[in-house]
């Protein structure tokens, strides 16, 4: 077992056996009768400053073309949360489910767009072999668990949206965008692994 997977891990109970307080969600912009279950692989790296791979969407693609996002989509009939999470990983960068360690999954995220999305916590090798399908992933980089994790890098921010004011996150890595959806799951998650104040 790697270090890094093992202390995730104790984390990742720890935190989810504790009231954290409120989440981040935008369930109340969300049309109930119209979403569909979706899942994302939060894949961190097993180096000594593990980081997390995230792709930008193909600014061709009909749902929220050319953001940063991590690997995953909708859960299709039969398969669990996981299931899709690792199929979608496996057909986006082609990581092969063998490769990853899975953690568990953590705070479902209700979208304003109609999805009900289930994060699944995992670890790769750190060097990893990745083959971006092109028409499903513009670009892919690594962003540093460290600062996803840290609330001081975040910008948050708001927009005037469905009829209310919606608040956002975002931050900038090299020239990459992190907002939205994805940020929200990295700050739900931040407050369930406490990983800044376990070092």
């Amino acid at each position: 077992m790697s270090e890094i997977f093992d202390r995730l891990t104790q984390l990742f109970e720890q935190g989810h056996a504790r009231d954290v307080g409120e989440l981040m969600s935008d369930s109340r912009f969300a049309d109930l009768d119209r979403t569909a279950d979706a899942a994302v692989l939060i894949a961190v790296t097993e180096r000594p400053d593990p980081t997390v791979i995230l792709t930008q969407r193909p600014r061709t693609m009909r749902d929220h073309p050319g953001q940063v996002a991590f690997p995953g989509g909708k859960v299709e009939d039969g398969e669990s949360a996981v299931d899709a999470a690792l199929r979608e990983a496996w057909e986006e960068l082609a990581i092969e489910p063998e490769n990853v360690r899975l953690i568990g999954t953590t705070d479902r995220y209700q979208t304003g767009t109609g999805f009900d999305i289930t994060p699944v916590l995992a670890t790769v090798p750190r060097d990893l072999s990745i083959h971006p399908d092109p028409r499903e992933v513009e670009s892919w980089f690594e962003c540093p668990l460290e600062k996803l994790m840290d609330a001081s890098q975040w910008n948050r921010d708001s927009v005037f949206w469905k009829g209310a004011t919606r608040e956002y996150l975002e931050m900038n890595h090299d020239g990459y965008r992190i907002w939205g959806v994805t940020a929200a799951i990295c700050w739900n998650l931040s407050r369930r692994i406490a990983w800044l104040e376990a070092h």
